[in-house]
């Protein structure tokens, strides 16, 4: 997984949420949605408790809380 990329919560409260990678490191990723979890304070996560959903924010999404929001509805409405 790689920045931008947008996975869904296989478990713990944010089970099935839409969530973009913001971060990675060698054990974890980071995660946000841009309401309850901000930019500022990403979520980290193992990375067997999420699932990639084949789609990718361009940097522009992720620049702010409000872009990334609007971002995970569009993908939210394409995949339902």
């Amino acid at each position: 997984m790689q920045e931008g990329d947008v996975v869904r919560s296989l478990s713990g409260r944010d089970r099935n949420t839409l969530l973009a990678v913001v971060n990675t490191d060698e054990n974890f990723v980071y995660v946000c949605d841009g309401k309850g979890r901000p930019l500022h304070n990403p979520k980290r996560k193992n990375p067997r408790h999420v699932s990639a959903v084949e789609r990718r924010l361009s940097a522009a999404d992720l620049h702010s809380d409000k872009s990334l929001r609007k971002a995970l509805a569009i993908v939210k409405s394409e995949i339902m």
